[in-house]
């Protein structure tokens, strides 16, 4: 893959459809999205093979997922087999939470939320389906987004949030875009300050992550065939890359603002 296709590109935020504004629907941030990545000539809500397809682009299927990869398994693996296929997850890098009374309406606050999204809460996801990424056809696209969260002051939710249920996720704008079409360039997430061979904690401590993302991550890299056991320290295995990836370029070397 080129180094172009993998760059972030910077995106302006597209203002909200007016007809959006105090409409709850469940599916409004998938909707939202279709829209958003539709060109002129692409054909939408296409049935193939018994499934329905969001968006088709000559003879690219591109299906957009906003969360839980594992429901999909069956699908992907039957249509990647057939068509060039791409899967679209956007990552909210930021937040808003509005609240709404118990009436659904009317709205009580609006807060952004001190939790930032970033690239590698990809793999939060991808656990389900990391040796897809070896598949000539299949490709994957992650958005950094700007959401809403809605949120109903209902008695439903979580004890956590307070009995608020989340009702609605909407989108605001498109940050970056990051494209994935083969399993080397997931190296270009390893930072070039990495031990070789590294632990999850370590691999963790350099990403800025917690250490469970860091397995997941380094889970997925293993079934993708591009890093390996080499030994083991204390009681954490240790791992190296399979190809050579000290020389490629830091995805986040640059700031992407």
């Amino acid at each position: 893959m080129a180094k172009a296709k993998l760059k972030a590109k910077k995106h302006h935020a597209r203002p909200r459809p007016k007809h959006l504004i105090g409409i709850l629907s469940e599916k409004s941030l998938h909707s939202a999205l279709k829209d958003w990545y539709a060109q002129t000539g692409d054909r939408l809500e296409v049935e193939m093979d018994g499934f329905h397809i969001d968006i088709k682009r000559h003879n690219l299927l591109i299906e957009i997922q906003t969360a839980n990869f594992s429901s999909l398994k069956r699908k992907l693996r039957i249509l990647v087999e057939k068509n060039p296929l791409r899967l679209v997850y956007p990552i909210p890098e930021e937040k808003w939470i509005v609240r709404l009374g118990a009436d659904g309406i009317s709205q009580l606050g609006r807060r952004k939320s001190p939790k930032r999204g970033n690239i590698f809460h990809l793999f939060h996801e991808l656990v389900s389906i990391p040796d897809l990424i070896g598949h000539p056809n299949f490709s994957l696209e992650v958005l950094l987004i700007q959401e809403e969260e809605i949120r109903c002051n209902d008695g439903n939710g979580s004890w956590r949030r307070k009995g608020l249920s989340i009702r609605d996720r909407r989108l605001i704008g498109v940050l970056n875009q990051y494209l994935f079409t083969k399993p080397t360039e997931f190296l270009m997430l390893l930072p070039p300050e990495l031990p070789r061979p590294f632990s999850t904690l370590e691999l963790a401590e350099c990403i800025g992550q917690p250490r469970w993302l860091a397995q997941k991550m380094a889970y997925c890299l293993r079934h993708m065939g591009m890093i390996k056991i080499t030994g083991k320290k204390g009681n954490a295995w240790l791992y190296s890359s399979v190809k050579p990836g000290r020389d490629s370029k830091y995805l986040f070397a640059h700031s992407l603002s």
